[in-house]
Formats: structure tokens, sequence, C-alpha cells
């Protein structure tokens, strides 16, 4: 997730990469006994990545196929996409002409491609999609920037192979964008984003585009308050933010238009939002088991057919557990041993992926959850 989890910022300052690479490996991974989820625990780590801290494998999405993708960061810190068979094998990459790194965001849910984004020699960002048969199209929306750390973010892709992303203009502010099959690029933005450096308008997360078209995400105003939206087919928006929110994400929508995200209080406490068509009532969650404090609580990350639903919370010693809410039943997801798990994304058949940190070393894992 762009907006919570440390990763980012990490991968965001890659000083080099190297060549196109493509490597296959079913190494490095183990099966354990979730004790208190009662189900199955698969950890994983792609080949080549670091052992040090900020280094590691990233997992992004899993489609409901089984296949997982993602980046892993290398003991130089720099940092390839990787692909992951519903088997175990792991397929190693980058983009030709990433010189900073190569992330992956999103898979198509019934198929092999990813989107995602890379960084060039000249700290430039430019979107991609990789083909089933590995290969790539560069994606650059029109008004990127050309400057340092500007340019375009390719985040999520659906069934039809439709593309939603944004983008970084010349004067740092954001603006999104949906990219048809065809390769048409439309732009928006929310009537109510800001357009100063660091506003305006992002598609949030891999899952921020329905099968429909359909995309939530978040927007910054102009005093830099960031609220949730979804826009809809017909180019319009609705604004939804948590109850007394001082700041919201919207990181998923669902076919049906449900939305799942998170929202922080005047606390600084973070709530779960669960919201459907027409958006007009708010529901927020909590596990139990989250602190109340200043900058911990509940984040919702993702919702699938089933409406189960998947995030993580920050627990009174702000150490982070992946859960899973069905119904009003939730489940807490620990790898054993892990000094913080964080998931990604649940499929349709409820399997989970993301990654934890294990060590002293601070380096992440991957995993896959499986009910």
């Amino acid at each position: 997730m762009e907006i919570c989890k440390p990763v980012f910022s990490t991968a965001m300052t890659l000083l080099a990469a190297l060549a196109i690479m493509v490597q296959t490996s079913a190494q490095g991974q183990t099966s354990t006994s979730d004790a208190t989820a009662k189900s199955k625990i698969i950890t994983f780590n792609a080949p080549g990545a670091g052992k040090g801290s900020g280094q590691g494998t990233f997992p992004t999405m899993n489609n409901d196929k089984g296949a997982i993708t993602g980046w892993y960061c290398d003991a130089r810190g720099m940092c390839h996409g990787f692909l992951r068979a519903p088997g175990g094998k792991i397929t190693t990459f980058n983009v030709p002409g990433a010189g900073l790194g190569t992330m992956p965001q999103g898979i198509n849910p019934r198929g092999n491609e990813i989107t995602g984004f890379y960084q060039d020699e000249n700290s430039l960002y430019h979107g991609f999609l990789r083909s089933a048969n590995g290969t790539f199209t560069v994606i650059d929306s029109p008004g990127a920037g050309s400057g340092t750390n500007q340019g375009t973010l390719t985040r999520a892709i659906n069934p039809k192979r439709t593309i939603a992303g944004y983008y970084i203009d010349a004067s740092n502010a954001f603006h999104g964008f949906v990219r048809a099959p065809n390769g048409k690029i439309v732009q928006f933005d929310d009537p109510h984003a800001g357009t100063g450096a660091g506003q305006g308008t992002r598609v949030t997360d891999w899952t921020s585009l329905n099968s429909k078209g359909v995309i939530a995400g978040r927007y910054i105003d102009s005093n830099n308050v960031s609220h949730g939206y979804v826009r809809h087919l017909d180019g319009t928006f609705t604004t939804v933010d948590g109850p007394g929110a001082i700041y919201t994400a919207l990181a998923t929508i669902a076919p049906n238009g449900t939305v799942v995200g998170w929202f922080q209080d005047t606390n600084n406490v973070y709530h779960g939002l669960l919201s459907t068509p027409p958006y007009k009532k708010i529901t927020q969650f909590n596990d139990k088991k989250a602190g109340t404090g200043a900058n911990q609580g509940t984040f919702g990350y993702d919702i699938n057919l089933a409406g189960t639903i998947m995030g993580y919370y920050l627990d009174k010693n702000n150490a982070a557990h992946g859960f899973q809410l069905s119904g009003k039943t939730y489940t807490t997801i620990d790898v054993k041993g892990a000094t913080g798990t964080f998931p990604s994304t649940n499929n349709d058949k409820g399997a989970i992926t993301g990654y934890y940190y294990l060590d002293k070393n601070n380096a992440a894992h991957g995993f896959l959850w499986t009910p």
C-alpha cells in the first residue's frame, strides 16, 4: 500500500538496477501451520532477495489462479519484479530501461498480465504492462512531468485489461488516468482536489479498479487533507470520508461498487472503512486487538467477491498483525515468529498474500495464507 507500509519509501529511493533478467526458482519456501488462524501459511523469498533492512521480498497481489506478483530488493538495494506461479516457481524480471528499479503492482485477476512502474536512470517514473509471454509495453501518460521523481505510475489492471494509475506533473501535483486496452489514455481529477505540489488525485492501490472500470482512490485538497473518492463510469465523482475523519483513503472497490479503506480520527487513531453505493452510509470496523493510541488502529485493504475483508492492525505495542474479517468474525493472520505481518490482497478463493518481518535485520519475506 502506498500510504502506510514502509516499503514504498525504501523502494522509491533506489540507486541502481540490473538489465533484463529472467530467472526461475522454487527455492526458499516453507510451510507452517498458523495456530491462531488454524490455516496454512507458506513463506517464500524471491531468489536474489537481500537480507538487510529495507531489502527482501514484497508481494503485492495474487490473482484467482493463484499467481502472485510483487518485487524484491537485493543486497545492493536494487528492486526487481517477480511472478510466483501457483506451484511455487518464481520468475524474476526487470523492465528494459529500468535503471533504478522495477515495481510490479497489480496482476490481471484472470491471467498473468502484470502492471506497475519503474524508474529510469534519470529518476523518472514510467508505467508498464508485462504480458503473459514476458514482453513489455511502456505506459507514459500525457501531461506527466519529466523531472526527478515525476512521471507515470500504473497501479491496477482488471480482467478486461483496463489499467488505472496516476501521474506526477511538472509542478509535482498528482492526476489520475485510466488506460483502455487499445492504449487510449483518459486523465481525470476529482473536482475537489488541490493543484499544488503534493496535492491532487491518486489511484491508491492495485485493487482500486474493479471489473466494470469504476475506480476508487484518494485525493488531496488545497488544505492538504486526504479524502476518499469513487470515480464512476460517466466520469463523475463521489467523495467518501470516514465520520469525523482528518484523513481518508480508499484502497479497493469490488465489482458491486463496495469500497474498503481506512480513516484517521481527530485522536489520530485509524479505523477500517466500508461503504456501498450510493456511499451515503459509512460503516467503520475495528479489530478488537487493535491499539487505540495515536497512529494505531485498523486498516482495511481488500474485499473479495464473498465479502471477506482483509487488512492489518497495529496493536498497543505498535506491532502489525494481519486479519481476515468474515461477517463479524475476525481471524488473526500472523506468521510464526514475525515481528510484523502485512497482508496485501486476498483473491476470490480467500487466499491472502503479503509480507512479514522476522529478524533483527528487518528484511521482508513473502507469505501465502490459505483458509
